[in-house]
């Protein structure tokens, strides 16, 4: 009986240290957010930009792991029983990106615009037999160009 309210503890408590580590994260990405949406990143692989104007162009990216916690995989696990969209894993796919876009961001530094922006994401070590991800990986990509005014 004792390890079973023992094993219940250490459950209650992981699951609560999870979730306050993940909205400690959303807020750290809101505010980065915040801090540079000034600097647009877009999918156009052009930008209505005369030539002449383009003072220099580099490659920037930014890349995040994520990694997957037990409560996730457990989640994520009956919903591959029951079907339905697995949420768990939704969360983990949105802090990847939007931290590997931050981070591209932060590459590019007095940038004007990054443009052509690619986003790829993996699975980190997957298990053979049981087929669980171990982490999850996004990778920002693009060209910052700076223009003169």
């Amino acid at each position: 009986m004792i390890d079973l309210i023992i094993f219940l503890s250490l459950l209650a408590v992981g699951y609560a240290a999870g979730s306050w580590a993940e909205k400690r994260h959303y807020r750290s990405i809101a505010n980065r957010e915040n801090a540079t949406i000034n600097l647009p990143a877009v999918t156009l692989k052009s930008v209505e930009i005369p030539e002449h104007k383009i003072r220099s162009a580099r490659l920037v990216w930014g890349s995040a792991v994520i990694s997957v916690d037990y409560f996730k995989r457990i989640l994520a696990g009956l919903r591959n029983i029951f079907g339905g969209k697995v949420k768990s894993y939704e969360s983990l796919l949105d802090r990847a990106r939007r931290e590997a876009l931050l981070r591209m961001k932060e590459m590019a530094g007095d940038s004007t615009v990054i443009v052509n922006v690619r986003i790829e994401t993996s699975a980190i070590g997957k298990q053979s037999k049981r087929k669980n991800i171990g982490c999850l990986e996004a990778m920002a990509y693009g060209t910052a160009l700076t223009v003169e005014e």
